[in-house]
């Protein structure tokens, strides 16, 4: 008889609740131990809190009962337990997976998930692939038309006959013909070709580009994007930022509720006299103008024949501007159409120079523009509300280089008697230094910036010119060294 064993104990609960009886399965999982052997004396010293909190089924203590036996309730505790979906897919583990199922080989799968990508299947969330809605209308194309050639064994099967023609033991020829042409070499009952032409136009790109997401919503795979749409005709953008586990009924309403305020009418333009309206496009909210449409009148030539037709003018693109971020498209107004429409917006000319100033808003966010000098604004609204003196001081103050701004200097002293310019302390990628604007020293380590004084900032700029500029320097190159390839020289055989 062994020592213990793995068992299930389910408990049969006989309840009533408002009257009406029910039946309540119970179940453990755990160890039933029919030896307790060293047990017996090490239960009474184990270390309380330590072995007390069991956390796997194995680790748990079952009592050894029979089955059938009445078993006395002392206590009942109602626990909830929610099943997690599993992670997504990264590369390594997408990687991981497709070895266990003998798709691809190492030389393969970068470009295998390269190609996922660039075909718009997955969208990178940081190190995790999220499939898009386009994968899974691909997915239900294939499986449903030509389910062999997505099937996994398939797959394995065709990458050990590509190891085997690697290996020369296998035709290459014979196999790509027998994988399009079939068996019989003609395409007339299998192979690629048979199954291909057999679809003929049975395939409904309506219904493959078609998901049923309940309550009368359906989401369909748009050249554009996806869309829902309900029985009433009624559509709703998806934007790509969701991804399908997120469409829940909570944020299918959401983006129906945002869709009902698309192509919102906020009145006239009083300038152009166009119908100006909001819209929420692919790439967030935005306001636009309605054009006219323009109508054609063919002119009649002298003679009373109908003119030749010449070439259209290209149409006229309305103008559009997105919303700011602090702006919400049900309550956006024609004040504030009218606002973003204006945009870029001059401020006012820099009497230094005589540049005109602009504030736009762009790729990266506001800024404004003065010549080819652009300064990054804090927010969107002081597109609207910045001043000319306010530009002026943004201007004046040192440009941002890439992603920090020009740092203050750390001390400030006179002016060098040598160079005759103003002598400060600065903060460098190397650590502070000294400069003039024409020499820079690095301020010695057994030196702090607070205790240096003007004169010894002088003395070390004075010391650093008498050196001189240090030396350019220069790459060895080593010359390759060329080798004649001798040929052996053929002895002629004596006659």
């Amino acid at each position: 008889m062994p020592l213990a064993f793995t068992a299930t104990i389910r408990v049969r609960t006989d309840v009533e609740v408002e009257g009406q009886p029910h039946a309540v399965l119970s179940s453990a999982s755990g160890t039933v131990i029919t030896s307790p052997g060293f047990r017996l004396a090490y239960q009474e010293g184990q270390d309380k809190g330590r072995y007390d909190a069991e956390t796997t089924d194995a680790e748990k203590t079952l009592p050894q009962v029979s089955e059938g036996e009445v078993a006395l309730l002392e206590e009942a505790q109602a626990q909830g337990h929610q099943t997690q979906p599993p992670g997504r897919y990264t590369e390594a583990t997408l990687v991981k997976t497709m070895e266990e199922l003998g798709i691809g080989r190492p030389s393969t799968y970068a470009a295998t998930i390269q190609t996922i990508g660039d075909r718009g299947y997955v969208t990178h969330r940081g190190q995790y692939l999220v499939p898009t809605w386009l994968a899974f209308s691909v997915t239900r194309l294939m499986e449903e038309n030509l389910s062999n050639l997505v099937d996994y064994d398939f797959t394995a099967s065709m990458e050990n006959d590509l190891d085997q023609i690697a290996a020369g033991s296998e035709d290459r020829h014979e196999f790509l013909s027998t994988f399009y042409f079939g068996a019989d070499g003609k395409g007339d009952a299998d192979g690629l070709k048979f199954q291909v032409e057999s679809l003929g136009d049975d395939i409904d790109a309506r219904a493959v580009n078609s998901i049923d997401m309940g309550n009368g919503v359906t989401l369909r795979v748009g050249r554009y994007g996806p869309y829902m749409e309900k029985a009433d005709g009624t559509r709703a953008n998806v934007p790509p930022e969701v991804a399908p586990d997120e469409l829940t009924e909570e944020k299918i309403a959401e983006l129906f509720a945002l869709a009902a305020d698309d192509g919102r009418e906020l009145g006239i333009d009083p300038a152009s006299g166009h119908m100006l309206v909001a819209k929420n496009g692919r790439y967030g909210p935005y306001v636009t103008e309605i054009l006219p449409e323009e109508t054609e009148e063919a002119e009649a030539s002298e003679d009373g024949k109908p003119a030749k037709k010449t070439r259209k003018k290209a149409a006229a693109k309305p103008r559009t501007a997105s919303l700011f971020k602090s702006m919400d498209l049900a309550t956006i107004t024609l004040e504030d159409a009218l606002a973003l429409l204006s945009l870029p917006r001059e401020v006012g000319v820099d009497p230094s120079d005589g540049e005109v100033i602009t504030a736009q808003n762009g790729r990266y966010g506001p800024y404004l523009k003065k010549g080819s000098d652009s300064r990054t604004l804090p927010s969107e609204d002081q597109l609207l509300t910045i001043t000319l003196d306010e530009a002026l001081e943004i201007y004046s103050q040192p440009k941002q280089r890439g992603r920090g701004a020009a740092k203050p200097p750390l001390r400030e002293f006179g002016e060098d008697p040598v160079s005759g310019k103003k002598v400060t302390v600065k903060d460098g990628r190397f650590g502070p230094y000294i400069t003039d604007g024409e020499t820079n020293v690095t301020v010695p380590r057994a030196e702090t910036v607070e205790d240096l004084t003007a004169e010894r900032a002088y003395e070390l700029l004075a010391d650093k010119r008498a050196k001189g500029p240090a030396p350019k320097r220069t790459r060895k190159t080593t010359a390759k060294k060329t080798t004649t390839r001798r040929t052996a020289k053929k002895s002629s055989a004596k006659k």
